[in-house]
């Protein structure tokens, strides 16, 4: 409630794309020919990305970004051997959609469903000890708790409730897994707060007609509340994480409630009272106040379908990754990783 008052008394209109120079942009780095999605970066600061397997010749699943800016798959080229021959095998990545950093792991969404042609085995996620760069464990998701067409977006850590919460983009629903006992369920299968609103979106006046179901998650880990946004969508639904348990789509529904109408996004993120998100249509990255406002953080040429968000050392860092405009070839294209400062409500009252 403080931070809302802040805003108010502040004046919400210096919250505008005008508030940022734009020297606070910048492109950290760009890779050629391997179209990246996610990016996450570690509370040291590594920067880890990851490309999904959506064609054959995938250089890598995961890389992390050195400081002269170039991608070396991580944690080694053995766990990503599997992603250019689209191979099958326990011990390596399949088609990793998400990255994220939590504490000192690294957690690694494989979603097993390479090229969209269905899912090979199970769902998982490889969990990295940064410290050792070994893998800790594999967390498989169960067979109730995703269906053949599944396609396990974007994950979120809780350790309040000691569980991963996770979007499925291809039949709609939200996954939980237990870390306590290991086991997985899902929630909202198939429900309209998980499904698609619209089948085409107009990407900067380019017809998307991909039809993308659940996709973005936040958590606000300080009021347990997770969000949840369809890409193919513009409502952004909220529930409160004392509310999700293994139980009917009806019980559920009935504890989520609308939060905003919105762009489609696909990036999304909470971060101190703020919950960022993209605009694939008019090519922003937003975000929304307490008071449900929308603002522009960035907008132009630095935003090519921002797919995923991170947040370190008060710097949003988002991917390009230009689905859009992607082929079945994409080896002359540059995918970036760009950075951009928060707004800072104590620098603007300056």
């Amino acid at each position: 409630m403080a931070l809302k008052q802040l805003f108010f008394t502040m004046g919400l209109a210096f919250f505008s794309a005008n508030a940022l120079s734009a020297q606070t942009i910048q492109k950290l780095a760009s890779v050629k020919g391997t179209q990246i999605t996610g990016v996450t970066v570690s509370d040291k600061g590594e920067v880890f990305v990851n490309a999904p397997t959506w064609r054959s010749g995938v250089e890598f699943a995961v890389a992390k970004i050195s400081d002269s800016g170039h991608f070396e798959a991580y944690p080694n080229k053995e766990l990503n051997s599997c992603v250019a021959s689209v191979r099958v095998s326990d011990d390596c990545f399949l088609a990793v959609q998400s990255v994220v950093a939590h504490e000192d792991k690294l957690y690694v969404l494989d979603t097993r469903n390479p090229q969209f042609k269905g899912v090979k085995d199970a769902p998982r996620i490889f969990v990295i000890d940064l410290e050792t760069n070994k893998v800790e464990s594999v967390l498989t998701i169960g067979s109730n708790a995703y269906h053949s067409d599944s396609y396990i977006n974007d994950l979120r850590v809780d350790d309040k409730t000691n569980r991963i919460y996770m979007t499925d983009s291809g039949h709609a629903g939200l996954v939980i897994y237990d870390l306590g006992d290991d086991n997985s369920y899902r929630i909202l299968d198939n429900h309209q707060f998980t499904r698609a609103e619209t089948s085409t979106l107009d990407i900067a006046g380019k017809p998307f007609t991909n039809t993308v179901h659940s996709d973005g998650l936040a958590l606000d880990s300080q009021h347990d509340i997770v969000y949840f946004h369809a890409l193919s969508g513009y409502t952004l639904y909220a529930i409160d994480t004392l509310d999700i348990k293994p139980t009917s789509n009806n019980d559920i529904a009935s504890k989520v409630r609308k939060v905003a109408t919105t762009g489609a996004p696909d990036g999304l993120i909470y971060h101190d009272g703020i919950l960022y998100l993209a605009d694939l249509e008019k090519q922003l990255v937003q975000y929304l106040t307490p008071d449900l406002t929308l603002h522009t953080l960035v907008d132009g040429d630095a935003v090519n379908w921002a797919d995923t968000f991170s947040i370190h050392n008060d710097s949003l860092y988002y991917t390009n990754s230009k689905i859009q405009d992607a082929g079945s070839d994409v080896s002359s294209m540059e995918f970036e990783v760009y950075k951009v400062a928060l707004p800072s409500p104590s620098k603007l009252a300056n």
